[in-house]
């Protein structure tokens, strides 16, 4: 969940307009005639998600979809226009219940179809989550989950702050799935096995549900003590 802001990836694609893309001719794909944002968009995503967000450019993009990359700008100017499209393809798929007596019940249900979301796209993510939200598909999808602490019954100031805490936690979360802090760069020699045992009994006891099979029971249980706490503050108020 992210309100608009800074807008990520702002800078124009590296195959500029006037750069000639060679190799059109016996390409496998829709080609030119077969084009349209959604078309693009799609693949765009498809290539993300099985090479990742550095890969993208507008010759690979040309190159899955059987044209030269020139064809691509006639739907989007720049690679930022592309970008702004790959979101809302998948922001905007984000399942959102109607609204029901049980309030607490479709925040959850909206959480984890946050989640599901994110974890088909994992190296898209990151773009999700800092992406700045201000096309028509994710100002309107901002607005449900908004609306989501309205209906239950807080005021402007709280359901913003709702809003952004719960976001903290659903980026939080993910992004530590995701690609999380054992995939980041370092340059530190690693600390040994040996070393860890010795000096470190703490992380030695609790470091197996650090690990991959222990993500659903963590992400619930911490969705679970925030969800709590937003019905406790519901109550007070």
């Amino acid at each position: 969940m992210q309100a608009p802001g800074r807008r990520a990836g702002a800078t124009r694609d590296g195959d500029h307009k006037s750069r000639t893309v060679r190799g059109g001719k016996g390409r496998r794909g829709i080609g030119s005639q077969g084009l349209s944002r959604e078309t693009i968009a799609a693949a765009a995503v498809a290539l993300i998600d099985r090479d990742g967000l550095d890969a993208l450019s507008f010759r690979r993009l040309g190159d899955a979809l059987g044209c030269e990359a020139m064809s691509l700008y006639h739907y989007f100017p720049s690679k930022a226009h592309l970008l702004d499209a790959i979101v809302d393809s998948v922001f905007g798929s984000l399942v959102v219940p109607p609204r029901s007596k049980d309030w607490i019940g479709r925040l959850r249900t909206a959480a984890r179809n946050y989640r599901d979301m994110a974890l088909r796209h994992p190296k898209l993510f990151f773009l999700i989550a800092v992406h700045r939200m201000n096309t028509p598909t994710g100002v309107r999808k901002v607005e449900e989950l908004v609306a989501l602490f309205r209906d239950g019954g807080f005021d402007d100031a709280t359901a913003a702050r709702l809003f952004r805490q719960v976001g903290y936690y659903l980026n939080g979360a993910i992004l530590d799935e995701t690609a999380g802090y054992a995939k980041g760069p370092s340059a530190a020699e690693p600390v040994s096995d040996a070393e860890i045992a010795r000096d470190c009994p703490n992380l030695v006891a609790v470091a197996p549900y650090f690990k991959s099979e222990h993500f659903e029971r963590t992400f619930a249980d911490g969705l679970e003590l925030l969800l709590e706490g937003i019905v406790r503050l519901r109550k007070a108020r």
